[in-house]
């Protein structure tokens, strides 16, 4: 049996290079600007204050939040609620059926957010949108606009996250074991019970797991929330660019950035820990 020598230990020195380079070291900086003061003229100076994580106990920052979390959380709900089912369904179709319709999930992930936002606005627009198609079929009195508002931002959200969601649940739902639903059947259960009881069960790890990345993805969503919301429905992701920008505030808006980033690493966090307790399971 052929011997098996160990790496060096210099190769594991490329990672953390790369981790120190891309990740760390810009998260130091901003950090670092976070906690400046800020200078009226537009830029900071160097120093130690709390000003701008003070500003998280304001009103203002209140409501971006509750926008952010209620917005991301309805579309990750949304996104978890049509894609089970349909991942279920999915893994009862034949090879060649799923292989087609997985292509074509991967294919809408390979859109940029800019042309989904551009052609759900025209498709929501009131002169060229499915105002004209339910006027048409005398559904409404006259075409009407259904952009900028919250259902076209929920909309393209979930657009974006429902393939997310799907690629999630597919490997742990087309590994379930098809005896334990004979099983239930044998046992009595009707079809909705045996979902409920049976399948939802052995597969609430992978659910979770998938509502948090579908969460964490349409937290940090920049151009939807411009193109198809108003300014009352921007996550927090467009408020910190408003504040490094416009604001010319940019402390405040590297500790948002911070606060963000540190929400989304907890939550990811907590999804690696729910796939963990899938696999020990």
């Amino acid at each position: 049996m052929p011997s098996q020598t160990a790496a060096p230990r210099w190769l594991g020195l490329w990672p953390a290079a790369m981790l120190t380079l891309f990740f760390l070291a810009p998260f130091g900086i901003m950090l670092a600007v976070s906690v400046a003061h800020r200078d009226v003229s537009g830029f900071y100076e160097w120093g130690f204050e709390w000003d701008s994580y003070a500003r998280f106990l304001s009103v203002f920052f209140a409501k971006v939040m509750a926008v952010s979390l209620s917005v991301s959380l309805a579309a990750a709900a949304i996104c978890v609620l049509l894609g089970f089912p349909f991942t279920v369904f999915l893994s009862a179709m034949g090879h060649t059926a799923q292989t087609r319709i997985l292509v074509v999930l991967l294919s809408v992930l390979a859109l940029s957010e800019v042309i989904i936002g551009f052609s759900l606005s025209t498709l929501l627009s009131q002169t060229a949108g499915i105002g004209n198609l339910f006027h048409w079929l005398g559904l409404i009195p006259e075409p009407r606009a259904y952009t900028p508002s919250l259902f076209a931002l929920i909309a393209g959200l979930c657009y974006i996250g429902f393939p997310f969601a799907v690629l999630v649940l597919y490997p742990p739902v087309s590994r379930l074991d098809p005896e334990l639903i004979e099983a239930a059947r044998v046992m009595g259960a009707s079809g909705p019970r045996a979902f409920f009881g049976v399948i939802i069960p052995n597969l609430r790890g992978a659910i979770v797991g998938a509502f948090i990345l579908v969460f964490v993805f349409t937290l940090g969503s920049y151009l939807l929330p411009q193109l198809l919301g108003r300014s009352e429905h921007w996550t927090l992701s467009v408020h910190i660019t408003d504040q490094a920008i416009y604001q010319s505030n940019l402390p405040f808006a590297a500790a948002m950035s911070v606060f963000l980033m540190l929400v989304a690493l907890a939550l990811v966090g907590l999804a690696s820990l729910a796939g963990r307790e899938r696999g020990a399971a």
